[in-house]
């Protein structure tokens, strides 16, 4: 089970303007000779959920439940988005209006250049009573561990008055509330507790020219005091993400892009992302940086594209949500909280690991499979001389901790002080005990922190017999042979 099986529970609502993505697709090998235009060879079509539909899609394709709301016309492209709903098993709650056209956008593409965007729509515009339905039924599909996503692409529909309703809404069911926005009148965001603006929105609402990063902070600091916002997640392209709160210092989170084809809809990713790592139990913190990750895979594709679970997953375990897999006791208690609320079995094991040798590789890899999360105490250097004696470690501490870092089947490497590690299996208290070697259970320390919450403790022999004390006199001899 990874992290992402948390995310099955919860439930995405996304409210906004929801589109039909066309790609014409072919090649340009010459200039019109009507015009100096290139005449582009159409080679195939394809189409797509765009705008809160793009959102939609995203969270599906990570693996939450999601509903989707808004309006579209009567006519063959919503025909076509209600298939798309349908195929990427996204509950389709649209109110379809006659008086309107279906907005849809066609791109011509030659290769992964764009040529030329095609739009048709039509200002949305409610009445109150279509509204009150919108809202009954936002009402009736908010439950526990939903999050609402409000996704405004200035086209009418995300009022002021719905704004406020679905606000009102969302606080009497505890649900979140995320706005991805759109012009300059943020009031209407008022009491959401996340809007996610790119720099140039917010430089724009916030009347600013080219802000550094102070000033943004400042800035976003004031404006989430001023609308009564939990937090503002500010994407600054190969910049980053500042995220900026009430409650929390601003985060700089460093960009995960490699490789930049098209920017569409990455908004739409980044706010999918965020609210499935909130609807999961992460902080701000931990479900912004797997938001920029989302989003540094999704700039890399061409055209209108969601990012997949095991995409993300991938680029997650690669990343370590940018940030190194050596962590302190806080915020592993942290971690391991989150990892437990998506029912993952946190396994523990500790030691001195001075000198990784192949039994401690095999221990490693035994534990991990034991669980889906695998934590390494790690002594420090002052507990290992008291335990060793004054000529260990050999390998400093934070040498010892990169090495176990490194592995693949270590999830997070804490370095604690005691001479055992009683105090840390207090703080972050995982499922399963695992210890090297020829113990009886009853030797193992912590035993009872473990069994008490329900845990058990397992044995693992040591693969080979010769003991990292055995390997130093050895290499101690063999160079004290070649001195000689």
């Amino acid at each position: 089970m990874s992290v992402f099986s948390a995310w099955k529970h919860v439930h995405i609502l996304v409210v906004g303007d929801v589109m039909l993505d066309r790609y014409v697709w072919g090649q340009v090998d010459r200039i019109s000779p009507e015009a100096p235009v290139p005449v582009v060879l159409a080679r195939d079509t394809t189409e797509t959920l765009g705008g809160a539909g793009n959102v939609a899609a995203n969270a599906a394709a990570l693996g939450a439940q999601v509903t989707v709301f808004g309006v579209c016309g009567r006519d063959e492209a919503k025909g076509r988005v209600d298939q798309l709903l349908s195929e990427r098993g996204i509950a389709n709650s649209l109110i379809s209006l006659q008086s309107m056209p279906t907005i849809s956008k066609t791109r011509i593409m030659a290769g992964k250049q764009q040529c030329l965007r095609i739009d048709q729509e039509d200002t949305i515009t409610l009445s109150s009573a279509q509204e009150a339905e919108l809202v009954h039924r936002l009402g009736e599909a908010m439950r526990p561990q939903t999050v609402c996503i409000i996704s405004d692409y200035g086209k009418g529909l995300v009022s002021s008055t719905l704004c406020r309703a679905i606000v009102d809404q969302a606080r009497s069911a505890s649900c979140p509330v995320l706005v991805d926005p759109k012009g300059r009148d943020w009031e209407r965001y008022r009491g959401v507790d996340c809007i996610t603006p790119n720099s140039l929105e917010f430089a724009q609402y916030a009347d600013l020219g080219g802000a550094d990063g102070s000033l943004l902070s400042r800035t976003g600091q004031d404006v989430c005091s001023r609308l009564g916002l939990s937090s503002l997640l500010i994407t600054r392209g190969a910049q980053g993400m500042l995220l900026v709160g009430r409650d929390f210092d601003p985060v700089n989170i460093p960009t995960q892009a490699k490789e930049v084809f098209d920017v569409s809809g990455a908004g739409d990713t980044v706010i999918a992302a965020l609210g499935l790592g909130l609807g999961a139990g992460m902080s701000w913190e931990q479900a912004a940086r797997m938001a920029n990750a989302a989003a540094g895979i999704v700039v890399g594709k061409v055209g209108t594209q969601p990012v997949w679970a095991h995409e993300l997953e991938r680029a997650l375990t690669r990343q370590d949500y940018g940030t190194p897999k050596v962590v302190s006791t806080e915020k592993l208690a942290q971690e391991v909280q989150t990892w437990q609320h998506a029912d993952q079995c946190v396994v523990f094991t500790n030691g001195c690991f001075d000198l990784l040798r192949h039994g401690h590789i095999r221990l490693l890899q035994q534990a991990a499979s034991l669980g889906q999360r695998l934590v390494v105490g790690l002594n420090s250097d002052a507990s290992v001389r008291r335990i060793k004696g004054p000529e260990r470690p050999v390998l400093g501490q934070q040498d010892r901790a990169t090495i176990l870092a490194a592995l693949e089947c270590v999830d997070r490497v804490v370095i604690f002080a005691e001479d055992t590690p009683e105090r840390l299996l207090r703080e972050i208290q995982p499922d399963v005990l695992v210890k090297g070697g020829d113990y009886r259970e009853d030797e193992v320390v912590g035993r009872d922190i473990v069994k008490g919450r329900g845990g058990r403790v397992e044995i693992i022999p040591i693969a080979d017999q010769v003991s990292t004390s055995d390997l130093i006199r050895s290499i101690l001899r063999q160079n004290g042979t070649a001195c000689g």
